[in-house]
C-alpha cells in the first residue's frame, strides 16, 4: 500500500478548511463581510445624503425611481440611511465589545490569577453590576449621562464588563493551577511576566469566542437605545433610531420599520453564525471532532462491489460463531485516511476464545467495534469486507434489526466498566433495562433474572447489590457487573476488550476465572482482546497477532507460543517476564509503528525487524499457511517452512 499523503504535508486541516466546513458558519461571514465592506465603502458609494430631507419625496415606497428603497416620513433615502447606519451601529457594537473586553477580562485575569482578597474585591464589584437587570442599568447609566451615542456606548460596554470577567476568571483560576505556572515562578518570571506570557495565550482563545457570543448582543442592545431615543440623536443615522422613528408609520407606510429590522436581523445572525465558526475553530474538543455525533451505527460504505457478495465459508460446520473476512475499517481526517484494519480475517466457533494481541494502535479495538459497527462515523467507515454471526450478515443489516443483535446476539465487556455503567442508575435498573431491550418479560422477572445472573458471576448478596449505584462498588465487582450485564441475554458472541486492564492482580485472575467458566458454560463465542501474552496463554484456544491493521500471525495457542514464526510475535513474546528468572533481560522492540495513513509497501514490520531484507519491502505479504490453522505474514517465517 503506498503513502496516503506525501511525508512533507501534515493531514491535519487547515484552519480555513475548518471553518469553511461549517455552512452556517461559512455563509454568516460572506453575509457579514458584504454588510461590512458596504459600511466602510458608504463615503465612496453614490449615495444621497443620509440627512438630506426633501418632503415632496416623503414616504415613497421601495423601488421607486428616486429611491432603490424608498423614502421616510421627511423624504430621507432609506438606502443611505441603511447604510450609513449600519456602519454607525457596527462601530458601536465593536467599540464596546473591545471596551467591555479588555477591561472585563483584564479583572477575570488578576481575580483568577492572585485569588485571596483580590479575588473577593474585584468580584464583588462584578456582583454588584450583575444585581441589576442588565438593560435597566444601562438606561440608568444613560439617564446619569444624558442621550447620545458615545454615552449609549459606554453604557453598554459597562454592563457586559461582567460577561467577560466572569469567564474570564474561571478559566483563569483553573490555570494558576497548573505544574507549568509553577515552573515559571521557579524559573524567575514575576506575577506581570507570567500573566502576560503565559496565562494570556491560553485564555485568549476565551475571550475571542466571548467576542464573537457578545458583538451581537451589543448590536441589539445599543440599538434598543436609540429606539428608544437615548442613543443615536436625530438627524443621526442608526439601525435602532431608524426603527423608532418608523414605528408611528408601521400601517401606513411599514417599510420604513421593516426595512432597518430586517438589517438588524441580518447583521446580527451573520455575526452569531460567524461566531460559532470562531467558536468551533478556537475550542480543542470541537476542532478535533471528538465532541461531533457520531451515527447510531459505522457508515458501510463498501469501495470493492465483490464485497458485498461475499458469503460465509462454514468453516468447521460453524453455525453460531462469528466469522470475519477482509475487514477494512478507515478514519477521514481532512484529506487523509487512516487505515486502521487492513483485510482482517478470522473465525470463532461456539464455545472457543480467539485471543487478539498486539500493540497499541495495532488495531485490535477498532476490528472488535467494527463487528457490531461501532466504530464512530465520522470519521470511521467500513470501506471493505464483511462479518457474519450465525450466517447472518452484520454489515448488511438495517439499523433496527442491528439494535436488536447488540447486546443480545452480540455482547462487549469494556476495559473500564466505570464508564461503561450509567452513574445515575442503580446496576440492578441498568440490568433490567438490558434484559427488557430484548426479552418481552414483567418487571419482577427481569429482577428475578438480574439477581439470578449477579449470583452466577459471584457477587455477594445480589438482592441488596441491586440497590447500588456503581461508585459504590469496587472495580472487581463492577466489571463482574459488566460481564453479567453481557451475559443476561445468552449472546451468542462476547466481545472482551481488555477487560482486566484496570484491576489489581488478584482481582483480574479471579475475573479471568470467572469469564472464562461462563463463557465455557454457556458455549458463548469468546473474542478477548489483550496485550499480556501470559492471559492469551490461560484464556484462548486460538491467538491472532495484529501489527499495523494486519494480522501477522494467527494459529493455536499453544504452537503460537512455542514455536512463533514472524519475528514480532517472537519479540512480543520475549517482552514478557518468566515467574523465577530474575536475571532474565526482557527485550524491547525498536522503533515505532507506521504511521495508519503512510503504510509502507511491503511488510509494515520490515523497519523494526532485525532479519528484513529488501524483498520484504517490495510488494505485500499475505498470509501463508505453515501447519493446520497456523499462519503467518512473513516471507521467511522463524524456524519454519512454507506450505
Amino acid at each position: 500500500m503506498t503513502n496516503q499523503v506525501p511525508a512533507n504535508k501534515t493531514p491535519r486541516p487547515s484552519a480555513w478548511q475548518l471553518f469553511i466546513n461549517n455552512r452556517l458558519a461559512l455563509i454568516g461571514f460572506v453575509i457579514f463581510l458584504t454588510l461590512l465592506f458596504l459600511a466602510l465603502a458608504a463615503p465612496l458609494l453614490p449615495l444621497a445624503p443620509p440627512d438630506e430631507t426633501a418632503l415632496t419625496l416623503r414616504l415613497l415606497t421601495p423601488f421607486s425611481s428616486e429611491a432603490l428603497l424608498g423614502t421616510d416620513h421627511l423624504g430621507r433615502d432609506l438606502l443611505s440611511r441603511l447604510i450609513w447606519g449600519t456602519q454607525v451601529s457596527l462601530m458601536v457594537g465593536v467599540s464596546a465589545t473591545l471596551i467591555a473586553a479588555i477591561i472585563g477580562s483584564t479583572i477575570g485575569l488578576l481575580a483568577g490569577y492572585f485569588g485571596g482578597r483580590t479575588d473577593s474585591l474585584l468580584m464583588r464589584g462584578i456582583d454588584m453590576l450583575m444585581a441589576f437587570p442588565y438593560i435597566l442599568l444601562a438606561l440608568a447609566i444613560v439617564a446619569a449621562l444624558g442621550p447620545g451615542l458615545m454615552n449609549a456606548l459606554y453604557a453598554i460596554a459597562i454592563v457586559n464588563i461582567p460577561f467577560f470577567a466572569r469567564n474570564i476568571r474561571g478559566v483563569t483560576l483553573g490555570l494558576s493551577q497548573q505544574a507549568f505556572i509553577d515552573a515559571a515562578r521557579l524559573s524567575g518570571k514575576n506575577d506581570s511576566l507570567i500573566l502576560l506570557s503565559e496565562i494570556l495565550p491560553n485564555v485568549l482563545p476565551t475571550i475571542v469566542i466571548t467576542m464573537t457570543t457578545t458583538i451581537g448582543w451589543m448590536i441589539l442592545e445599543t440599538a434598543g437605545l436609540s429606539f428608544l431615543g437615548l442613543g443615536a440623536q436625530p438627524p443621526q443615522a442608526d439601525l435602532g433610531s431608524m426603527l423608532g422613528e418608523g414605528r408611528k408609520l408601521l400601517f401606513t407606510a411599514p417599510h420604513v420599520s421593516i426595512i432597518p429590522g430586517l438589517m438588524i436581523f441580518v447583521l446580527v445572525m451573520s455575526i452569531n453564525l460567524m461566531g460559532d465558526g470562531v467558536r468551533d475553530l478556537l475550542d480543542p474538543r470541537l476542532k478535533s471532532g471528538v465532541m461531533g455525533r457520531p451515527a447510531a451505527a459505522t457508515l458501510v460504505n463498501h469501495k470493492n462491489t465483490a464485497s458485498k457478495q461475499l458469503i460465509p465459508c462454514n468453516v468447521h460446520g460453524l453455525k453460531n460463531g462469528l466469522q470475519v473476512a477482509n475487514l477494512h475499517t478507515e478514519f477521514h481526517q481532512g484529506k487523509s485516511i487512516y487505515n486502521a484494519v487492513n483485510g482482517v480475517s478470522f473465525s470463532i466457533q461456539p464455545g472457543e476464545c480467539l485471543g487478539i494481541i498486539g500493540e497499541s494502535g495495532s488495531g485490535k479495538s477498532v476490528t472488535a467495534m467494527s463487528i457490531s459497527r461501532l466504530v464512530p462515523s465520522p470519521p470511521g467507515e467500513i470501506s471493505n469486507g464483511q462479518a457474519w454471526l450465525d450466517n447472518q450478515a452484520l454489515f448488511s443489516l438495517p439499523l433496527s434489526q442491528l439494535q436488536q443483535i447488540r447486546g443480545n446476539k452480540v455482547a462487549y465487556v469494556f476495559q473500564d466498566p466505570l464508564s461503561a455503567l450509567h452513574p445515575l442508575l442503580t446496576i440492578g435498573e441498568q440490568l433490567i433495562e438490558a434484559i427488557q431491550a430484548h426479552q418481552s418479560i414483567s418487571y419482577q422477572a427481569a429482577k428475578s433474572m438480574t439477581i439470578s445472573q449477579l449470583k452466577q458471576v459471584k457477587i455477594p448478596n445480589p438482592e441488596q447489590r441491586i440497590k447500588n449505584y456503581p461508585h459504590q462498588l469496587s472495580g472487581g465487582l463492577r466489571q463482574r457487573v459488566v460481564i453479567a450485564m453481557a451475559l443476561v441475554n445468552s449472546p451468542n458472541l462476547l466481545i472482551a476488550d481488555e477487560p482486566t486492564t484496570a484491576l489489581d492482580v488478584t482481582i483480574q485472575a479471579q475475573v479471568l476465572k470467572l469469564l472464562r467458566q461462563l463463557q465455557q458454560q454457556t458455549k458463548v463465542a469468546l473474542l478477548f482482546i489483550t496485550h499480556d501474552f501470559g492471559l492469551v496463554s490461560a484464556m484462548c484456544d486460538q491467538v491472532a497477532v495484529m501489527y499495523a491493521g494486519h494480522i501477522v500471525e494467527t494459529g493455536p495457542t499453544h504452537n503460537l507460543l512455542t514455536q512463533p514464526a514472524h519475528p514480532y510475535t517472537q519479540k512480543l513474546i520475549n517482552c514478557v517476564p518468566i515467574l523465577g528468572k530474575n536475571n532474565q533481560q526482557l527485550e524491547t522492540i525498536e522503533g515505532m509503528p507506521p504511521p495508519m495513513n503512510q503504510l509502507p509497501t511491503g511488510c509494515h514490520f520490515a523497519d523494526r525487524c532485525p532479519y528484513a531484507e529488501d524483498s520484504c519491502r517490495q510488494q505485500a505479504i499475505h498470509l501463508t499457511n505453515l501447519t493446520d490453522g497456523h499462519a503467518v505474514r512473513c516471507i521467511k517465517p522463524l524456524q519454519h517452512t512454507l506450505h
